[in-house]
């Protein structure tokens, strides 16, 4: 599989998950003041995939409006956000571990994430979702690191 990891310094990243973002952008979310104040003080650069995009901007739609969905937009384009891209070839892999995963189960976001651990060589994370990336192995054994919710 082609490396397409286009990033000036993987170890000084983290995994941007769905619900860092969500919270992020809804003041009404349980984890809001929590995800500001980590964000504010992030030591690492975040880095995301377009399936996480694209389901923080579903949530964030239905949770608070289009101006959510779109200040969230915004935010990524003038901040220092890193996007991996996903290929043709990591699919048979996003098959693999949604398959591995079913009783959770794991979504494209989530498997997007995995695959992107890999890639860095990581697993440090920013995510809402503990029960999930407390049961994930990125190269089938190593955990994530949550730094949202040690």
């Amino acid at each position: 599989m082609k490396n397409t990891l286009n990033i000036q310094n993987p170890a000084n990243s983290v995994i941007a998950d769905t619900g860092f973002w969500v919270a992020i952008g809804s003041a009404n979310d349980p984890y809001h003041r929590l995800a500001i104040e980590v964000a504010s003080n992030l030591a690492y650069d975040p880095v995301t995939t377009w399936p996480v995009i694209t389901e923080s901007c579903y949530l964030l739609l239905k949770k608070q409006g289009a101006a959510a969905a779109e200040a969230f937009l915004a935010s990524l384009q003038s901040a220092r956000i890193d996007i991996f891209h996903l290929d043709f070839a990591h699919l048979s892999v996003i098959r693999k571990l949604m398959l591995d995963y079913h009783d959770l189960p794991m979504d494209l976001a989530d498997a997007s994430l995995v695959i992107l651990a890999e890639e860095l060589g990581h697993g440090r994370i920013l995510s809402t979702d503990q029960r999930d990336f407390r049961a994930y192995r990125w190269k089938n054994h190593q955990p994530f690191e949550n730094l949202l919710l040690p």
